[in-house]
């Protein structure tokens, strides 16, 4: 009878905890990935930056369209030093002075050209930013299904230790009335103790990735309470189709900034070919002399001056800006190859993903926890032995995390294969 007893309080023990662990826990901040992309595209400082690059890009384009400012000087001489400048108003007094207003005339289109530059570099820094945006959209949808993942790992960790620390309460009520040997229960508490130390674990795994995602979304201050509420993706909406690897690269922002560089190196280099086009400076001066001398007292006159091409001609700018422009070309032929590889490599992990995890959840879970169930209730009862039981919940736990990492293996994967066509 007491046996008896001791075997209804050990069932009881075992249920009440599994409806206790089923039960919610304390509301945390839920984020969906829509209102996490909406956080990052505020709030992100990668992104800030490069539309700070643009800003400045702009900038640039703005003081390449301006022509050069006139000199104007103004200068005074034959000041005799013995008989001194002599009284009366300023124009009586014994000095020459000479105003003079000069130009810069910019020949050869090089203003115009100076704007092909810096408005083919406003289109680089806007497709970089874009650019930006989509690598740094990977790593923030990277980081959700992280936690999401560490939250799955940190719950089955903490299930699996609440069932080792009842089956520890019930075996040692068991103990007491001979049921169990001592040994068994001892087994019992160091399997047990390692399910604590698993949680422990997968708790700071998880607060590593709440860290990680509150960085991107630029809310540290609120880290310890972000949780990760998307729903995995669904396999029915990951059908690929086949030619997604051979998808254009033309649509991606990194190939349309390494184009739009070509085109800046290229008018670039007309510019330093126009550098060899003689700018021409024409000045234009009023001189007053001091009265009393035979001369009159104002004159006018105008100047022109043009560089001489006599050290060089410029072939030093001209060449670095052929080898700059042969440069942009290759860098653009390799951001094309590296993303047609990109795109293909990410299709490739896409349909291996989608496959392991529809063979995982084809049955494999299901299986492993219809065992572990029968397990369970088998040892209870007597009918199997600890080993049996031991080994059960670890290959539930096994397949659980596994399914657990497969789910975020698809879901990296899918935003993997969005970023790689330009999405």
């Amino acid at each position: 009878m007491l046996r008896a007893h001791m075997f209804l309080l050990a069932c009881l023990a075992l249920f009440s905890g599994a409806a206790m662990a089923a039960s919610p826990a304390p509301a945390a901040a839920d984020l969906d990935l829509a209102t996490a992309e909406s956080l990052w595209q505020r709030h992100n400082r990668e992104v800030r930056l490069a539309r700070e690059g643009v800003a400045a890009a702009e900038a640039d384009s703005v003081a390449a369209g301006q022509a050069p400012n006139p000199q104007f000087s103004i200068s005074t001489s034959s000041i005799n030093p013995r008989t001194g400048i002599g009284g009366g108003s300023l124009s009586q007094k014994r000095v020459d002075s000479v105003l003079r207003l000069e130009q810069l005339v910019e020949r050869g289109d090089k203003r115009e050209l100076r704007q092909q530059v810096a408005g083919a570099m406003v289109e680089a820094a806007g497709r970089g930013l874009a650019d930006v945006q989509r690598q740094s959209l990977l790593q923030l949808r990277a980081a959700y299904w992280e936690l999401r993942l560490a939250q799955e790992r940190q719950a089955i960790a903490e299930e699996s230790a609440g069932l080792f620390r009842r089956s520890v309460r019930a075996a040692e009520q068991r103990l007491k009335v001979g049921d169990v040997a001592g040994t068994e229960v001892a087994r019992l508490r160091i399997e047990a103790g390692r399910a604590e130390n698993e949680a422990r674990g997968a708790q700071a795994d998880l607060e590593r990735a709440r860290v990680n995602l509150a960085y991107l979304i630029g809310k540290e201050q609120e880290a310890d309470g972000l949780r990760a509420s998307e729903p995995w993706p669904a396999l029915e909406g990951a059908v690929m189709d086949s030619s997604g690897a051979q998808a254009p690269t033309d649509v991606r922002p990194d190939v349309q900034a390494a184009r739009a560089r070509v085109q800046a190196a290229e008018a670039a280099r007309e510019l330093a070919r126009a550098s060899r086009t003689r700018d021409v400076a024409v000045g234009v001066q009023f001189e007053h002399y001091p009265p009393g001398n035979d001369s009159p007292n104002n004159t006018y006159g105008v100047s022109l001056s043009v560089p001489l091409f006599v050290r060089h001609a410029y072939e030093g700018e001209i060449a670095r800006a052929e080898a700059d422009l042969l440069g942009a070309r290759i860098q653009e032929e390799q951001v094309r190859a590296l993303a047609q590889g990109e795109t293909a490599q990410a299709a490739s992990l896409l349909r291996a993903a989608v496959e392991r995890r529809r063979q995982l959840e084809s049955g494999l879970l299901a299986d492993a926890e219809r065992v572990a169930t029968a397990t369970e209730f088998a040892y209870v009862r007597g009918a199997l032995g600890l080993l049996e039981l031991l080994d059960a919940r670890r290959t539930l736990r096994a397949v659980r995390l596994d399914a657990a990492a497969l789910r975020a293996d698809h879901a990296k994967a899918l935003a993997a294969w969005q970023a790689a066509l330009g999405h």
